[in-house]
């Protein structure tokens, strides 16, 4: 790819400041307050993305936030890519964990990014891995090197389920046509060890509510003979777990797919220290279920995780009281196989099942999306595969990720297209925590590669 370095040099500091400006918009969609932040973001990113090159830009409007849709076509005989992003972030809450505020974005240096990172919320999450596609696309059309067709779908919904996207995508399969799909909303598993994620976890997401007497009570008058939701909700939530923590809903695991011994030594190939792992989150030993790795747990296995749980008196001082209502946010991670909807009938199930008859149990399905696996023998995971080889100079290992990207199961669906996830961030970059960044190094590694997907997927089609 000829002069792909000469142009980074003479960009770089265009390329971090329009980043920088993009994350000083608080485009949070899980919270109404930032609705016209949001909107402003999907503005920023249509202007982007004319100013790189596209012939068309389009504002999409859903029944919540807008898909910005872009394209240049150069001849329609030639290879498709869809690249998909979001422009949506996570709350940043609890902000007091920070430490720079989290739409004021800073460069640091750190031990993982000796070059510098950039830390705001999106930063890695998805605003600068989506950005990245935005400038690998400016360089090769301001250079006259784009080898085929490109189309941007970005949407402000992500974060919270991507509520709107189905029905979008459904309704214009002609105008999202593509060859393949390409995603950088994943990472990898070090800077000297490049990696291609082949695999995601499905989710279920539910909120449940306990409610006890019709309301708080005098804890000493009442206490002892009267149900406190927050007791029961706290052993409704610990006997979800057995002692070797596998999950206790009747029928979760019967559609779970136990790999192969030689499959699970493929995956332990994969360079990992537990030490150190242990030592950046600060934690003296590892949790989870019984027979399986760390790296086989947080990826190839089913979980349950509470996310929040709150009820009773919070504020300074005391009150003593028995509440009468208590909550919890739980999300289930899914392998490939299991279905979403009918995890969450189980869950739903089987937590009103276990409730005692002194409290009565509510339970609000939110989102869900199911799991993913990518071949790794096709046309468009050896076009990524070289492409990293070419600018890593090492070939990308295959790797399952413990996240999920529920749409990713929806497109296949939907666009009969396969996805490739080229990931540029690091485990240690803090997405949906307090202090989220991105290596500069990263973002300019990201725009370096991917130009050559493009050329060697289109080279590979012909």
């Amino acid at each position: 790819m000829q002069n792909i370095q000469e142009y980074l040099a003479q960009n770089k500091g265009r390329f971090l400041d329009e980043l920088i400006d993009l994350l000083k918009i608080p485009s949070i969609s899980a919270d109404t307050a930032f609705s016209q932040d949001v909107l402003d973001t999907s503005e920023a990113v249509r202007t982007a993305l004319e100013n790189a090159g596209c012939d068309t830009v389009e504002i999409c409007e859903t029944d919540g936030y807008p898909i910005v849709y872009g394209e240049k076509i150069i001849d329609p005989d030639l290879p498709t890519v869809l690249v998909y992003g979001h422009y949506d972030v996570q709350p940043p809450d609890p902000v007091d964990l920070w430490n720079s505020p989290p739409f004021e974005p800073v460069i640091k240096e750190t031990p993982t990014h000796p070059e510098g990172a950039i830390y705001a919320r999106g930063a890695c999450d998805d605003k600068g891995q989506m950005y990245m596609h935005v400038k690998a696309f400016e360089f090769m059309v301001k250079t006259d090197q784009l080898p085929c067709n490109v189309k941007f779908m970005i949407e402000g919904e992500e974060e919270v389920g991507s509520r709107n996207l189905g029905t979008f995508v459904a309704a214009n399969k002609e105008k999202l046509a593509n060859d393949v799909i390409l995603i950088s909303d994943t990472g990898m598993i070090a800077n000297d060890v490049p990696s291609i994620t082949t695999g995601l976890r499905g989710l279920s997401y539910v909120e449940v509510e306990v409610t006890g007497p019709n309301r708080d009570l005098h804890s000493g008058l009442y206490g002892g003979a009267v149900a406190n939701p927050i007791n029961v909700l706290a052993q409704m939530i610990a006997s979800l777990h057995d002692e070797n923590n596998h999950i206790t809903i009747p029928g979760f695991y019967d559609k779970v797919e136990d790999l192969s011994e030689q499959e699970r030594s493929e995956m332990a190939k994969a360079p990992f220290s537990l030490e150190n792992y242990k030592n950046t989150l600060e934690i003296d030993d590892v949790y989870g279920e019984k027979g399986y790795s760390t790296n086989e747990r947080n990826s190839i296995r089913p979980t349950l995780d509470v996310n929040g749980i709150w009820g009773g008196y919070t504020g300074e001082g005391a009150k003593t009281v028995i509440p009468s209502k208590a909550f919890a946010k739980i999300s289930m991670r899914l392998v490939p196989h299991q279905d979403w909807e009918e995890i969450t009938q189980l869950f739903k199930d089987h937590f009103e099942r276990i409730a005692p008859k002194s409290v009565k149990v509510k339970v609000t399905p939110h989102h869900g999306g199911q799991g993913y696996v990518t071949p790794i023998d096709n046309v468009a995971y050896r076009a990524a595969a070289k492409a990293y080889e070419t600018t890593f100079g090492k070939t990308p290992v295959p790797q399952r990720s413990g996240g999920s990207i529920p749409i990713v199961a929806l497109f296949e669906k939907e666009l009969k297209s396969k996805t490739i996830l080229m990931g540029f961030g690091l485990d240690s970059d803090a997405i949906h925590s307090p202090n989220e960044h991105f290596g500069v190094w990263n973002y300019f590694k990201g725009i370096e590669t991917i130009p050559y997907f493009y050329r060697y997927f289109t080279d590979m089609k012909a």
